[in-house]
């Protein structure tokens, strides 16, 4: 797919605040100059063509008392595809990777709880018989990260 100077345009809009109203969508549609139904109807073909995976707000976990650890296993290749399917099963998965390496799997967990943290991977580790290594955050660092489309 390519994408022309308006779905450019949205995507780099939308990687900014929304605003606070009671219709968005429409906001930022009268900021581009279009529709908010145009506006709409690009991001949902751009998602059905995985231009973008994934549209939707980033939540600091911790500071409503949850948590986020990003953590690692090595599965078998020949298991991959079935741990992969389990533990991407679990709503608490926040985005999962295929690594080229040992630890072929990272993945984020993000929960409720701090406990949850310990409680999901625990069950992961039952539920695959594959070891799930943490890698808890010790500092956050900000660096406001923008993809110019």
């Amino acid at each position: 797919m390519t994408l022309d100077q308006t779905d450019r345009a949205i995507l780099n809009r939308m990687q900014e605040d929304l605003p606070l109203t009671s219709h968005p969508y429409a906001t930022v549609a009268a900021e581009l100059g279009l529709s908010e139904a145009e506006l709409l109807s690009r991001l949902s073909r751009m998602k059905d063509d995985r231009v973008i995976t994934r549209f939707g707000p980033f939540f600091d976990a911790a500071a409503m008392g949850g948590a986020f650890c990003l953590c690692a296993m090595a599965v078998p290749d020949e298991e991959f595809e079935s741990v992969l399917t389990k533990v991407n099963a679990y709503p608490e998965i926040a985005h999962n990777y295929e690594r080229t390496h040992r630890l072929n799997m990272w993945f984020v967990l993000a929960t409720e709880t701090p406990e949850g943290i310990e409680a999901t991977a625990d069950a992961i580790e039952r539920e695959t018989g594959v070891n799930v290594l943490r890698f808890p955050k010790l500092q956050e660092f900000f660096i406001g990260f923008r993809v110019a489309a």
